[in-house]
């Protein structure tokens, strides 16, 4: 296509990802890497940072570039890159491991930044296995992982991320979660303790307000209500970029809001932010922390499973065959990338990356699968994130804005774990009890965490497995089962492949 038609065409991809790509940074800054006292530098750098390394990875699997003496060692040509129209951002998937593994650390005496750099250090060693399943044949990666199991996986990560964004739209997951805020000071919770207001006091721009208070729902609905507008009188373009559109909606009906005078919006961050910003900014010490191994290897199973099903969805909306020589070339190109692209990522300073599977849609409609638009896209993304005024206003968005977005957001990831589900019998009953058992074990355990994991400010002191006076070889092998068995989607999905290889298939 021409260049200012892959110009526009790429803006269009950029916009249609741009809403899921600053979920995760700013939902592990906000909460678990800075909690209180809040840190908008650090939130504002990891959302450019995010930016950036999405933008360069995009590039680098659209180019599939050829990897060198690969046909001495393995008899066949391999590729870093898919070759297609399909671009990478930070994963959801991981979002639930990172969360469980840093507040595990900060409870040991880790700080949060510390406890960052740990967790980028264990991801690139465990994308190793990522790249080692990019080599294996196509068809046993998908014995391993029938539709059940990844549909399961999928629903599981849905239901954990929607507890986030419930927490968001009551005006913050840090006073849901850790206690009662004020403005200048954080009380850790205490049942026996008794303070005024029966529940947690969040701060939205210069409003004070108790968890769930009425003006925080309703911002969040604001988006909720937009959302529902697009869809009903918008058009293709707007329902393509739905998500980012009805963020900036809640964005522009809390800023012209106030409570008692205090606005929602503080624009502090923003006159703060540098006009141009770049990787390598903000740094984080890179190390290795052995119990969140389990979680992420699981997480790099899935999101293989994920990249074989975005492609192949991106192969079916750029018409081009989904069997033969050409598609397992692109399938290994693009799981060759994930695995890659997520090592340069945390390099980066910014979590694993994957495919994302918003612009398939985008291809679906707009009928372009060029690859001039992809690699557009990537620059596209880049300057967003070079440009850190962006951040700023992105970081100055209220919580409970955010959360009316990312639990509708969350909501389609489950959406799309029931969809998966429509390829599996499940008149079958060995199905059925596969289904039943791996999501009663893993919405149980993502309802109720603390059934394996400590209270906060008590460490090692869960009745499954005290163990304040192991050794701390011990504890790390402890932590690690707690972080798996607390890991909704983890422990159901193992549960999932462990009945999927041992239960025998029904006779009819």
């Amino acid at each position: 296509i021409p260049y200012l038609m892959a110009i526009l065409m790429g803006l269009q991809h950029c916009f249609a990802m741009v809403g899921g790509l600053i979920t995760p940074p700013l939902v592990i800054f906000k909460f678990t890497v800075c909690g209180f006292p809040f840190c908008p530098s650090l939130e504002q750098y990891a959302v450019s940072a995010s930016l950036i390394v999405s933008g360069i990875c995009s590039i680098i699997n659209v180019a599939k570039l050829p990897i060198p003496f690969t046909n001495k060692i393995f008899g066949r040509q391999l590729y870093l890159g898919s070759g297609l129209l399909s671009v990478m951002g930070t994963s959801f998937t991981f979002l639930p491991v990172f969360e469980q593994a840093i507040n595990q650390m900060k409870q040991s005496g880790y700080g949060g930044e510390e406890a960052y750099g740990a967790m980028l250090g264990t991801s690139m060693v465990c994308s190793l296995l990522e790249l080692a399943l990019s080599l294996m044949p196509i068809q046993r990666l998908k014995k391993l992982f029938p539709p059940l199991v990844t549909a399961i996986t999928v629903m599981l990560i849905g239901v954990s991320l929607i507890g986030t964004g419930m927490k968001y739209w009551g005006g913050g997951v840090v006073c849901a979660e850790m206690g009662w805020q004020t403005h200048k000071s954080i009380t850790e919770y205490d049942p026996a303790l008794s303070f005024g207001p029966p529940f947690p006091t969040c701060t939205n721009g210069e409003t004070s307000l108790t968890y769930g208070a009425a003006p925080y729902i309703g911002l969040g609905f604001s988006v909720l209500c937009f959302l529902v507008a697009i869809e009903l009188f918008g058009s293709v373009f707007m329902k393509n970029c739905n998500v980012v559109l009805a963020l900036l909606f809640g964005y522009m009906v809390a800023g012209v809001s106030n409570y008692e005078g205090l606005n929602y919006v503080n624009f502090d961050n923003l006159e703060l932010a540098e006009p141009v910003t770049f990787l390598w900014v903000e740094t984080f010490p890179i190390s290795f922390y052995g119990p969140a191994v389990v979680p992420l290897l699981i997480a790099y199973f899935v999101t293989t499973v994920e990249t074989i099903g975005d492609l192949t969805a991106t192969c079916e909306a750029s018409e081009l065959p989904i069997e033969g020589e050409e598609y397992e070339s692109s399938l290994q190109g693009g799981l060759t990338a994930d695995a890659i692209n997520s090592i340069l990522s945390s390099l980066m300073t910014s979590p694993p990356n994957t495919t994302f599977s918003q612009n398939n849609g985008v291809i679906g409609i707009t009928k372009c699968a060029s690859r001039r638009a992809g690699f557009a896209c990537g620059v596209w993304l880049i300057l967003l994130g070079v440009f850190s005024k962006v951040a700023g206003i992105i970081s100055s968005i209220p919580d409970c804005v955010i959360g009316g977005m990312t639990i509708f957001l969350f909501a389609n990831v489950l959406a799309s774990g029931v969809n998966l589900s429509r390829n599996v019998d499940l008149n079958s009953r060995r199905n059925k009890f596969i289904l039943a058992m791996s999501l009663a074990v893993g919405v149980g355990v993502t309802v109720w965490p603390y059934a394996f994991l400590d209270m906060r400010n008590s460490p090692y002191t869960a009745a499954f497995w005290t163990c304040s006076d192991c050794s701390e070889t011990m504890k790390g092998v402890r932590n690690g089962v707690s972080i798996f068995l607390s890991t909704g989607y983890c422990v159901g999905t193992a549960i999932a492949v462990l009945l999927n290889m041992i239960l025998p298939v029904d006779a009819d």
